[in-house]
């Protein structure tokens, strides 16, 4: 708890603020067209305060819709160019920030407050005499988040939002399919040790990657990283008691019938190697699975998480993209917001529901929901057949049963397993040193690979839970390994995210699994499918020794008897295809 020393510094220090912003905003709005309010402040219904900017024209005082932007990431200087081009635009920008973000007060718990505090900032502006009612929201990552936070209790003034690379608390970061993973361990000291963003600590990606090393070198318990590092990480510590995708999770955004609720036209705009596209299209699924008839649309292509918010790059992960899929994000949200918003016409890249650019075809296509995007599955099962140096992709299903053995020596820090990130996309070698790859037949003619793989894995160990990896590329004529697409995930839980269900030793058990990237890409005549099985333990996320136990509490001291795998035949893998 702050003293009361601490808490009459921070106001002196906001009023202080205040007066620096407000004399400064007040000098340069004489020189400028725009009317800028950079010292709002919104109280919320429980009591908080969240500090806001409000850019509209200088002299026109008819109300105008409202473009919201709500986000954690408090920068000074920042947001007002976006601002800006909201009202040349002709409506009001506004940007609100998380709870305990700059001039705000109070504490920073990122994802906890934001279903309440977007409807509350919702209401407020709906309320401004320059607002006429309409409200629309967009922002890429946790911005994109927030929209969907603000969906779990629709206002009525809410009338649309364009979520790019969303994430979802609990599923993508910082936990994959219940698997905490390390890379963005340092953001909640960017975003949670100072009202605006700790560069020092964001940028200081050595220290991060020394102490994940160091944890994987010394074999000490997950729950100890930040012991490691020598700064507590409060919020790290806070997010790791729940590997469950528990209440605690399920209460940041909408969650189940929450969905069927969402009664306002969505466009979402995403990325093929976007880190955290299962959160992103999570919502998307979820919607359609609980509101069928919802009005919502996608537009997808080869992006990566940053690339996805300002539409594209050529070069991703060392792949040149082809030439039709960069777009221009900004511009296509102003388009639909113009459609939604002002009876405008709709953006001519929307020709249905599911807007996807083919990788490898040079072409857009599109769909009426995610399910049409394919029109069949290729099933493909794991067999123990030798195929070359790997093991046979199989359409039959083996008629005996049998499998394959693994082991898996915790202990062991030499060796790494599960090498599933698609950086770079195209290599000319695959890790073939552990795990087990399966191999297709040559295909006798191009052939669409279209949407989310899935599959099950049969498997029996002697322990009662490990963490797996399914990874898929394309293998080229030419001998080059293609990145199509990947799954992490807790075998314990592969059946119920909110439930953990240890697996039985020595006993068969099915792992299904299906949270897996969305990718649209053309094969070649002669390309293969290859699938690499593995156990996941590296230094990139928590390690799961399958005692049974909490795992983050689990250390090298459980390690001392080696997993032990039998991979059975009967495993397969289901590719949707365009036929």
């Amino acid at each position: 708890m702050k003293t009361i020393l601490n808490f009459v510094f921070l106001i002196l220090m906001i009023s202080n603020t205040f007066s620096q912003q407000t004399n400064k905003t007040k000098s340069e709005d004489l020189k400028s067209a725009y009317d800028i309010q950079d010292s709002v402040m919104i109280k919320t219904s429980d009591g908080a305060l969240i500090s806001a900017i409000v850019v509209h024209k200088k002299g026109i005082w008819v109300p105008k819709p409202v473009i919201l932007q709500h986000t954690i990431y408090a920068e000074e200087g920042k947001g007002i160019k976006s601002l800006k081009e909201a009202a040349d635009k002709d409506y009001v920008g506004v940007i609100t920030y998380s709870r305990g973000k700059r001039f705000s007060p109070d504490e920073i718990f990122p994802y906890e407050n934001e279903a309440n505090d977007t409807y509350d900032v919702i209401d407020w502006i709906s309320k401004q005499e320059w607002c006429n009612g309409i409200i629309g929201m967009f922002g890429g990552s946790y911005n994109g988040m927030t929209q969907w936070a603000a969906c779990k209790k629709m206002h009525p003034a809410l009338k649309t939002i364009v979520p790019y690379v969303a994430n979802r608390a609990g599923m993508g970061l910082p936990m994959e399919n219940n698997v905490f993973i390390n890379p963005n361990y340092e953001w909640s000291f960017y975003v949670g040790s100072n009202k605006y963003l700790d560069t020092v600590a964001g940028n200081d990606r050595q220290r991060f990657r020394n102490m994940q090393f160091k944890w994987w070198e010394t074999g000490l318990a997950y729950k100890k990283m930040d012991s490691i590092d020598g700064t507590p990480n409060r919020l790290f510590q806070r997010w790791i008691q729940h590997p469950s995708f528990d209440e605690y999770w399920q209460k940041m955004s909408p969650y189940k019938k929450d969905f069927a609720q969402i009664n306002i036209p969505i466009l979402v705009i995403d990325g093929y190697y976007n880190d955290s596209q299962n959160s992103s299209l999570y919502y998307l699924r979820e919607l359609q699975k609980y509101n069928p008839k919802a009005n919502s649309y996608l537009v997808i292509g080869p992006y990566s998480h940053f690339g996805a918010q300002k539409g594209g790059s050529p070069v991703i992960n060392g792949y040149k993209v082809d030439a039709d899929a960069l777009i221009n994000t900004k511009k296509i949200t102003y388009e639909w917001f113009d459609y939604i918003l002002k009876n405008g016409p709709k953006p001519e890249i929307l020709k249905d529901r599911i807007n996807y650019q083919v990788m490898g075809a040079n072409e857009w296509r599109s769909a009426a929901s995610l399910d049409k995007m394919n029109n069949g599955f290729l099933k493909l099962y794991l067999t123990n057949n030798k195929s070359g140096k790997f093991y046979a992709l199989n359409a039959k299903r083996p008629t005996k049963s049998s499998y394959l053995s693994q082991e898996v020596d915790f202990a062991d820090r030499q060796t790494q397993n599960n090498e599933y990130y698609p950086d770079p996309i195209i290599k000319k070698e695959i890790d073939t040193t552990n795990g087990y790859i399966f191999i297709s037949d040559p295909f006798r003619e191009s052939i669409l690979v279209n949407g989310s793989f899935l599959g099950e894995i049969k498997a029996s160990i002697n322990k009662k839970d490990m963490d797996i990896g399914v990874t898929l590329y394309e293998l080229t004529p030419n001998g080059e390994y293609f990145h199509l697409s990947y799954f992490l995930g807790r075998a314990s839980y592969a059946k119920d995210s909110t439930t953990r269900n240890l697996l039985k030793p020595n006993k068969i058990e099915s792992i299904p699994f299906s949270n897996t990237h969305l990718v649209s890409k053309q094969l070649s005549k002669g390309s293969r499918l290859v699938v690499v099985l593995n156990v996941n333990k590296n230094p990139f996320s928590e390690l799961n020794y399958g005692t049974g136990k909490t795992v983050i509490d689990e250390t090298i001291k459980d390690a001392k008897e080696p997993l032990k795998v039998k991979w059975y035949n009967d495993s397969f893998v289901k590719i949707p295809i365009w036929k």
